[in-house]
């Protein structure tokens, strides 16, 4: 078992530095207060070729891996970004670029992957429903098929990420009703359609944290879909959902030990500095095991990311550990900046010392792209053997 990065590897850790030191917490701070999209920094991953990592070289890409793309991923958050950077390239870059890749006809391939590694083309993922939540198989948005081999769909999604600026979306949908399946898993398919859409409304949701990008209700009315955006089989796409969000918690364990890793190096520095009763604060277990703890959490987090993503890159089962990775990298994270906001003591509470954001940012990871109890269940019931629980 080698631990060593590739030549190529570490080309990526490099530059992935670079552009994070470029967009260091100064620019996260004023994104996120006036809730605009970091266009400066999307563009630079277009320079570097991030945005094409996975992409086969055909298609403009780099035909890399996602343990490329984790590497990435992390080091954007831990060497200035947060949660903010790596959370740029999660829907279009990994989601969007793996699903038209493995799955989409050389139609979608040849229209959306060459414009995705230049950085010119930003999807969404629409799959959550206000009734469906986490059950996905419970999903009501209807793709109906026309005479034609066309589709016209009908439905609403919620808390879909950039669905008011994006140029397109990925839709989960039912082409069979649940209640005339064969089995629950059938009948799901996705469609990739391109935005805006006169027939497809999205309004931004206000919320916590994360303002360089809105989440979205969107609402579908009459959308029609030629049958050349159909992704895959009609039917199948359940299966092929199950595949993209394997990629997805990868990259958010990547984005939460990342994130940790800033926290902590920031809370490290200050308690170095901060002096109190005449010693500097860092002297103190009290500081020093949390802080250490956290450390040790998230470099165990950091390899059970990088065993999924090897697994996943080399097509093998790795459900078991993309979850696994989730659980403890949004545990190792969130406990990093928890005690990071603690160092800071009443500074961690100010927004110009950029602890807040990281705790307000992290903690959606902890209910999104799945809660820690449904990844918890899956690992409770694949891996332990246990009776299902839900």
């Amino acid at each position: 078992m080698d631990f060593e990065p590739t030549v190529e590897q570490k080309m990526i850790i490099k530059t992935a530095t670079e552009i994070a030191q470029d967009f260091g917490p100064e620019y996260w701070r004023e994104k996120d207060k006036n809730h605009q999209f970091p266009a400066e920094f999307w563009k630079a991953l277009a320079e570097a070729g991030f945005h094409g990592m996975v992409i086969p070289e055909k298609y403009g890409g780099s035909g890399l891996g996602m343990l490329e793309m984790a590497l990435a991923m992390d080091t954007l958050a831990a060497e200035g970004c947060g949660l903010a950077g790596p959370g740029m390239l999660v829907l279009t870059a990994v989601m969007a670029s793996l699903a038209i890749t493995k799955y989409g006809s050389e139609y979608l391939k040849e229209k959306y992957l060459p414009k995705i590694a230049k950085g010119e083309f930003e999807f969404c993922i629409g799959i959550t429903e206000p009734d469906a939540g986490t059950n996905t198989l419970n999903t009501k948005t209807f793709a109906r098929k026309e005479e034609d081999g066309s589709y016209t769909i009908n439905g609403q999604k919620i808390f879909i990420s950039g669905a008011d600026h994006a140029n397109g979306i990925i839709l989960v949908t039912r082409t069979t009703p649940l209640e005339k399946a064969p089995k629950k898993t059938f009948g799901i398919s996705l469609f990739v359609i391109d935005l805006p859409n006169p027939s497809i409304e999205a309004i931004p949701i206000e919320k916590h944290g994360l303002n360089y990008i809105n989440s979205c209700e969107v609402y579908l009315s009459d959308v029609r879909v030629p049958k050349e955006n159909l992704l895959g089989e009609e039917g199948k796409g359940w299966y092929y959902l199950l595949d993209m969000l394997n990629p997805e918690r990868i990259s958010f364990a990547a984005a939460c030990t990342g994130t940790g890793m800033i926290a902590i190096k920031k809370a490290v520095e200050y308690a170095r500095e901060r002096n109190v009763f005449g010693v500097p604060i860092g002297r103190y277990q009290a500081i020093q095991f949390p802080l250490a703890e956290a450390k040790a959490k998230i470099e165990a987090a950091r390899l059970m990311t990088c065993k999924a993503a090897k697994l996943y890159d080399e097509g093998k089962p790795c459900g078991a550990e993309t979850n696994m990775a989730k659980v403890a990298a949004v545990e190792a994270g969130t406990q990093a900046v928890y005690h990071a906001m603690q160092t800071f003591g009443g500074y961690g509470y100010a927004v110009e010392y950029d602890v807040e954001r990281w705790w307000r940012e992290i903690n959606l990871v902890r209910l999104a792209p799945v809660t820690q109890q449904m990844a918890l269940a899956f690992i409770g019931e694949r891996v332990l053997g246990l009776p299902r629980s839900y």
